[in-house]
């Protein structure tokens, strides 16, 4: 099934945002089927300790998907400890390759309060340039609103919840109901 299949279902806003040696993941808290606002406090930001190391996970698309996801990134973290980044690239992989995986729809960012990764279906693990990483429908918003507050005096949590604010503001399918987690 593809997203065409399910055309009024709409995303969500995640933003990760790296400054000053802080790294802060936040997302709204909406889902919305068509016009319809289905709940307003869901919980997209996620810090997983696989094998007592830390890692914020934020996630747009279904949520069934990426559920599915953060489990498969959570072993890939058990099995390869304190590297980030390895454990993305053996999960596009398996995403990118498995028949069952290649069917889920959704997008991650994460962090281990270094790296700041997006992990995409299409098999990419992307290292955003400016310390900026947006995804969803409400991402592009979020990602122009950030990157203009990066070389203020605002800290990387204040970046976050202004260019969250910005993009609930433009996108319908964002609030300011906001989940944020920091490394």
């Amino acid at each position: 099934m593809s997203t065409s299949d399910f055309p009024n279902w709409h995303g969500t806003t995640i933003i990760g945002v790296k400054k000053e040696g802080k790294v802060v993941i936040a997302g709204d808290g909406q889902v919305s089927l068509g016009q319809t606002v289905i709940k307003g406090t869901a919980k997209k930001v996620r810090k997983l300790s696989p094998g007592g190391f830390d890692v914020i996970c934020g996630f747009a698309g279904s949520t069934a998907d990426a559920f599915t996801l953060l489990e498969r990134l959570e072993a890939k973290l058990e099995a390869l400890p304190g590297q980030l980044a390895r454990a993305s690239v053996e999960l596009a992989k398996d995403w990118r390759t498995d028949k069952y995986l290649q069917k889920l729809e959704a997008m991650l960012i994460v962090t281990d309060g270094d790296s700041l990764l997006v992990i995409t279906g299409a098999g990419d693990v992307l290292e955003p340039e400016h310390n900026v990483a947006a995804i969803g429908s409400g991402g592009n918003y979020a990602l122009a609103a950030a990157r203009g507050m990066m070389n203020t005096k605002k800290s990387a949590e204040a970046v976050a919840r202004e260019a969250m604010a910005i993009a609930a503001d433009i996108c319908v399918y964002t609030n300011g109901n906001l989940t944020i987690e920091t490394l």
